[in-house]
């Protein structure tokens, strides 16, 4: 079931944020202690993924020139601009409303970042739902944390989860039924490697030892994808 991943996530969001609404102040050493774990553990499966590569050359080039890229168009800023100008809305028409606060701000987090597009892409892709299922505990342990200060708006915000994560799974699985087999094989492998170094970097990031902005290295996905294009005439 290629939704399986993307529905998942976005039950998990529903359960931590009706959890949340039962909790309030939570101790900052609690939140910190769970967030570190949560990160390590992120990025034991980042490194699980990369090491599926069979050629480092096309992981590393993968990475580098999808770096030069998102950083060059500074996809992170632009996500973080984005992020502002419709939380800027909603407060403009609505300022007084928590659950309009707690809705797009838990959607910001939840929806704009790196893991929800590489978990769909191996949800449609390849039927594995672990990056999705994974972001889902984050996002659970995330809304418990949001609703106890901001409301019970953080729920709906599952809603937008499941929309966006769902299509992409979606059309990922629909393109891989037209593109050779060995060749999408090929792709999903290197796909699934160049996308867990940047689970590694989320991890860490999660944990506190790190501040990669992994927005911007999601070209490199693109990048890959080129790079088969070009290669397999010659496998």
């Amino acid at each position: 079931m290629v939704l399986f991943g993307t529905i998942i996530n976005a039950l998990l969001i529903i359960i931590g944020s009706i959890i949340g609404r039962f909790l309030k102040n939570l101790p900052e050493k609690m939140k910190n202690t769970v967030l570190s774990i949560i990160g390590l553990a992120v990025a034991l499966l980042g490194i699980q993924m990369g090491l599926k590569t069979n050629n480092f050359v096309i992981l590393i080039v993968s990475l580098v020139v999808g770096a030069i890229i998102g950083e060059w168009i500074d996809l992170d800023s632009l996500f973080n601009r984005f992020g502002k100008w419709v939380e800027s809305k909603i407060k403009s028409k609505d300022s007084n409303s928590n659950i309009a606060e707690g809705f797009i701000t838990a959607s910001l987090i939840f929806v704009i970042g790196s893991m929800g597009i590489i978990g769909a892409l191996d949800s449609g892709l390849r039927n594995d739902h672990a990056v999705l299922i994974t972001k889902g505990i984050i996002d659970g342990f995330t809304s418990i944390i949001l609703t106890s200060t901001l409301g019970i708006g953080v729920l709906l915000s599952a809603f937008p989860v499941l929309i966006y994560q769902g299509m992409i799974a979606i059309f990922s699985g629909l393109i891989s039924k037209y593109i050779p087999e060995e060749a999408m094989n090929l792709f999903i492998q290197e796909m699934t490697a160049t996308g867990g170094v940047m689970i590694l970097a989320i991890g860490l990031n999660i944990a506190g030892l790190t501040k990669i902005r992994v927005a911007n290295l999601l070209p490199g996905i693109v990048v890959v994808l080129g790079i088969i294009v070009i290669m397999f005439p010659f496998q």
